[in-house]
């Protein structure tokens, strides 16, 4: 038996929601992987009398296809799509077999309108929890277009081709043989990169916000709920739904709720944030701020957009460590996801830049699946909390060096090794490995105000206790300022403290707002 008891209940449940029958079709053969395939199907076909099982020859062994009778879907799953890919399993039954997948009617019309032969590939690991994006989406591409195919890969069970093709890095997305992408993609970029994104011209000419939020992660999701519930004219632009969030696994001290994952909790800010009259403007960057009668933001793709007010929410990234090799080498041995890529690194050696948090808690991950995990520390003490450090030095597979400086990570077509400096007797050192990753703290967001907003000296907003900037009309909050604390609960916060002095802004100015139709009230303070 595969499936233990709660996921069997739980998948009984979906799969009465099979709209019409569905044939796996399955290729297997005499390794533990096929065995383990062919149970899992033949569990399926026990418990809906809407599973069919045939057995054939694929591309892959083992794989398995998901199909309508009579007639190919186009999606296979190459491995056992359990972990995180439960779900995109599942999801994929219900959709072949006829139940419509929840996205936008003007996605759905985008995908069905592309015109040739697209055969995607994700290789994928199973505790990976960016790829289901990748997957998801492309099997939604799958079932609405017949010119488009798709097959998850799992790295663990297909080694040989992975390290073949020198994947060090997951999700990493073929197109037609060739590399597509790496990384999270949403269905939204992935249908922008084969060429069929709106037009951008559908961004400019729109009339001026009374509330503009730039960037979609926590803070500017609570932004945005708080401005529209005010019955005024409320628009945000994010680059990516959710932020940074979407590259978090566990999150336990987001207050009231045990446990979530940051995928997760970014679809329910999103699904949140619709359920008001927002005007959300996807995958698009800003480039440019200036204030004249109302506060202007340039996009990336040449539209300007006005407001009377706006509330910048540009988040944080990754900090790099920017010595040689880092770029060189990224996704060829250079990581920042321990979660996501450390399978691809079992039984290898490998380094973790930073003794902070992140960087103990990715070591503890990445010591249960590498061979050995050296931790390299600039300072003299680590500065994890001490349960994660007593954790740490209680792994025999572990090693930490302190007061070292990163000067270079080696390699030729791939990492081979990291180069430090031992900060006590200057002395250059070596270390052979396979993989680093990097786990030195946050950047702001910012790069793109330039000198039009003070900043300080870390590249943060500055910003006072109801969130206002140095210009007036224009607010911040959440990571991209210089609030002492890192935390999304602090994020939401702040990005709900800005919205309220925003609308408090437009009332002690006389500014006209406007109402929308879901709030007929007037709101103008005369």
């Amino acid at each position: 038996m595969i499936l233990d008891a709660d996921i069997k209940q739980q998948l009984a449940q979906y799969l009465q929601l099979l709209e019409s029958d569905v044939l796996l079709k399955v290729s297997v053969g005499s390794d533990s992987v096929s065995k383990d395939m062919q149970a899992l199907v033949d569990e399926l076909a026990e418990m809906s009398s809407k599973i069919k099982v045939e057995n054939v020859q694929l591309e892959r062994t083992p794989s398995f296809s998901i199909n309508r009778i009579g007639e190919d879907s186009g999606i296979t799953f190459a491995g056992i799509p359990l972990g995180h890919e439960f779900t995109s399993f599942v999801l994929a039954l219900l959709q072949v077999s006829g139940r419509a997948p929840k996205i936008d009617q003007k996605l759905i019309d985008q995908i069905k309108e592309i015109k040739g032969e697209y055969h995607f590939e994700t290789y994928v690991s199973l505790s990976c929890h960016n790829c289901p994006d990748v997957v998801q989406a492309l099997n939604v591409m799958s079932v609405l277009n017949p010119g488009i195919t798709h097959t998850m890969i799992d790295g663990a069970a297909f080694k040989e081709e992975v390290e073949s093709k020198d994947i060090m890095a997951v999700p990493t997305a073929y197109l037609n043989g060739e590399v597509f992408g790496n990384g999270r993609m949403s269905l939204e970029e992935i249908l922008s990169k084969v060429g069929s994104a709106p037009d951008a011209s559908e961004f400019a000419n729109k009339d001026p916000f009374d509330v503009l939020v730039v960037g979609g992660g926590p803070a500017g999701s609570s932004a945005a709920v708080y401005a529209a519930r005010k019955g005024i004219r409320t628009g945000i632009v994010a680059e990516r739904f959710g932020g940074q969030i979407m590259d978090t696994l566990g999150i336990e001290n987001f207050i009231s709720v045990k446990y979530t994952e940051g995928p997760k909790l970014a679809a329910s800010l999103e699904e949140h944030v619709k359920e008001y009259n927002v005007d959300i403007m996807n995958l698009q960057r800003a480039k440019r701020i200036e204030k004249k009668d109302l506060v202007e933001i340039e996009l990336e793709n040449g539209a300007v957009l006005k407001s009377k007010t706006v509330i910048l929410s540009t988040g944080a990234r990754w900090r790099n460590v920017n010595v040689p090799g880092e770029a060189e080498f990224k996704n060829k041995g250079v990581a920042y996801c321990p979660h996501c890529d450390g399978p691809l690194f079992a039984g290898k050696d490998v380094a973790v830049i930073g003794g902070g948090n992140s960087g103990v808690e990715a070591a503890i991950d990445l010591a249960g699946i590498v061979k050995h995990v050296t931790v390299i520390e600039f300072n003299s003490e680590l500065k994890a909390d001490t349960v994660l450090q007593d954790r740490l030095f209680s792994l025999p597979n572990v090693t930490v060096i302190k007061n070292a400086q990163t000067k270079e990570i080696t390699g030729t077509d791939k990492v081979n090794g990291i180069t430090y400096v031992d900060r006590d007797s200057g002395e250059e050192k070596h270390i052979e490995l396979q993989g680093v990753f990097v786990q030195i703290g946050l950047v702001p967001n910012t790069d793109w105000l330039g000198d039009t907003i003070e900043r300080n000296r870390m590249g943060e907003i500055v910003v006072d206790n109801h969130g206002a900037t140095s210009i007036p009309g224009v607010f911040a909050a959440g990571d991209c300022t210089n609030s002492p604390y890192k935390q999304i609960i602090i994020s939401m916060g702040s990005g709900a403290t800005a919205s309220l002095s925003a609308f408090d802004y437009l009332i002690r100015n006389n500014w006209d707002t406007t109402t929308d139709d879901s709030n007929q009230k007037n709101l103008v303070h005369q």
